[in-house]
């Protein structure tokens, strides 16, 4: 009897060891513990490769400000930004969509006209200035295309007119469309657009 109640005993540890395993093995798809484990170590190797390629992804996103500094063609923009205490606003969520004028459109302004407007005296023209280059919204080029106006950032209407040349904003000719930024879009102009009441 002693005998048997061993064997008994035995038989029923035996089942329910192969029953938690059958267990574990429904909950993980695993065959043992040992085995899920490994893939348990392996799954969370995999999502903190996902997290920190997500992290990395987004930490290479640059917002209109830093994109303008990163192209080397607007240093001027960035300086009149600068001066007139935009940054913030631009490098904020937005989303903004900022006709950016070249360097060299700043360069066909009158001589002395740029270095005026960077005076402190100056800050309330050079702001108002700025902000006529300034929409609220993501507006694409394909967007651009179909309006005939948009009300700038300084509260003036920007005229835009689009034929098979290309888009006019003001009196400016859009030379790159669609710059995509973190924070809005950038189209490239070719003249500085400058408010009637300015």
């Amino acid at each position: 009897m002693k005998t048997t109640s061993k064997l008994v005993g035995i038989a029923a540890a035996v089942v329910t060891m192969a029953a938690s395993q059958v267990a574990y093995a429904c909950d993980c798809g695993c065959k043992d513990k040992s085995e899920c484990g490994k893939k348990d170590k392996t799954a969370k190797k995999e999502c903190a490769s996902k997290h920190q390629h997500a992290h990395a992804d987004h930490s290479h996103a640059k917002d209109i400000v830093d994109t303008a500094v990163a192209a080397g063609s607007f240093k001027t923009l960035v300086a009149a930004v600068t001066a007139a205490d935009l940054g913030a606003t631009l490098k904020s969520e937005g989303p903004f969509t900022v006709f950016a004028p070249t360097d060299e459109a700043f360069s066909k302004l009158p001589e002395g006209t740029v270095e005026n407007l960077l005076k402190p005296e100056n800050k309330e023209q050079l702001v108002a200035i700025l902000k006529y280059h300034v929409v609220a919204g993501k507006v694409t080029a394909e967007q651009v295309v179909s309006l005939d106006s948009a009300t700038t950032a300084n509260g003036s209407e920007l005229a835009i007119a689009a034929n098979d040349h290309g888009v006019k904003v003001g009196e400016a000719n859009v030379i790159k469309a669609d710059i995509d930024t973190s924070n809005g879009i950038i189209h490239v102009i070719d003249s500085v657009l400058i408010p009637s009441n300015s």
